[in-house]
């Protein structure tokens, strides 16, 4: 495998996340522009997202391993999978890609550059959500990593495809992506008065997640016999 230096690992953390903070906000524009149907709209918006999660993940995975969210490389800093000195770099990056991932969809469709979020997702159905979203997503790439590694892209997009419509908060399982949605006043967006809630229950179930899957995948110490090999 070809190692790569810190500032290409950071560069690809923040493209990675620009492109894929581009992607959920100017989904949500167009959306938006094209129907009044706020369904449709999420259909639209659930779709690229979960498209180009897989493209990203599968481009930029062999130069820094394609995190795009600080609470996936906290629980890979934490398995010591990732270096805690690079930990505050990568969700540096990551958190400055978003942003730009803001803009760069802000200009696109001649909007103001940074337009602060007015939409309310607040509560703890909310928050709850956000856990169970962000446990959802860790447990997936941890179990990914181990049985089927090369299928992590298309597990990641799947994933998030199917937890846009099973959560309550549309699933945004990403600090750094949340951050960013909080700079445009559009369909993907969150009050910045609401971030620290949403945060809160990321991080908390990404590390229940590492937790309980570093258990469960580890191998028992007294294995069963299958029904077939007791006859």
């Amino acid at each position: 495998m070809v190692m790569f230096d810190l500032p290409r690992r950071l560069v690809s953390e923040g493209l990675g996340t620009a492109l894929l903070v581009a992607t959920v906000v100017g989904s949500g524009i167009m959306a938006t522009s094209l129907t009044q149907d706020v369904g449709l709209a999420l259909l639209g918006n659930t779709l690229a997202t979960g498209a180009i999660l897989v493209v990203l993940i599968t481009i930029f995975g062999p130069v820094s391993g394609a995190h795009f969210n600080p609470a996936v490389s906290l629980i890979f800093a934490m398995s010591r999978s990732l270096p805690k000195r690079d930990f505050l770099c990568y969700v540096l990056a990551q958190i400055a890609g978003g942003a730009i991932g803001t803009i760069a969809a802000h200009l696109m469709f001649d909007l103001p550059v940074i337009e602060l979020s007015t939409k309310v997702r607040t509560g703890g159905a909310q928050w709850f959500s956000e856990g169970v979203a962000t446990f959802g997503l860790v447990a997936v790439i941890l179990a990914g990593i181990r049985f089927e590694q090369k299928a992590v892209p298309w597990l990641v997009g799947l994933y998030i495809t199917a937890a846009y419509w099973f959560t309550a908060s549309t699933s945004f399982a990403n600090p750094a992506v949340a951050f960013a949605r909080s700079l445009t006043d559009t369909f993907s967006g969150i009050r910045p008065l609401d971030l620290p809630g949403f945060w809160a229950a990321e991080i908390a179930g990404a590390v229940a997640a590492l937790f309980l899957i570093t258990w469960l995948l580890q191998p028992g110490a007294s294995p069963t016999l299958s029904p077939e090999a007791k006859l």
